[in-house]
C-alpha cells in the first residue's frame, strides 16, 4: 500500500518538474550511477557495475535525444554527450576506476554549470 503511494507522489513530482529541474535531476541519477560503477568495481561486482554503466550510457543517450537545437550551445553540448559516449564505451571495455573519476568530475562540472544557470535564468 505504502508503496503504490510513493510512485504515485514520485509521479507526480516528475510530473510537475520544470525543464531546468528535470536536466538537474538527470545529471544528479548520472553522477549517482557513476558512483554506484565505481563502488561496485572496488567490490568486484561486476554485475552492478555492468547495469550502473549501462543505465549511466542510457541517460546521457536520453540527454542526447531530447537537446534542444535552438540555442547556441547546443552544438557544444553535442560534442559533450557524444565525448561521455565514448568515454562510456571506454569504461566497458576497460573497468578502469580513472575513467569513472575524470567522466564524474566532467558530468558535476556540467551539473554545477546548469544548476547556477537553473538559479539566474529559471530555465
Amino acid at each position: 500500500m505504502y508503496q503504490n503511494g510513493y510512485q504515485q507522489y514520485k509521479m507526480q513530482s516528475v510530473n510537475t518538474m520544470t525543464r531546468g529541474e528535470m536536466l538537474l535531476l538527470l545529471y544528479d541519477e548520472l553522477v549517482k550511477r557513476l558512483t554506484k560503477a565505481e563502488l561496485a568495481l572496488e567490490k568486484e561486482e561486476f554485475d552492478v557495475f555492468d547495469a550502473s554503466v549501462k543505465r549511466a550510457q542510457e541517460i546521457v543517450q536520453y540527454l542526447q535525444e531530447t537537446l534542444n537545437t535552438e540555442y547556441s550551445i547546443s552544438r557544444d553540448l553535442q560534442r559533450m554527450y557524444d565525448f561521455f559516449l565514448y568515454e562510456i564505451s571506454r569504461l566497458q571495455a576497460s573497468r578502469k576506476k580513472t575513467v569513472i573519476e575524470e567522466l564524474r568530475s566532467l558530468v558535476i562540472e556540467l551539473r554545477d554549470a546548469f544548476r547556477e544557470a537553473n538559479k539566474t535564468s529559471g530555465i
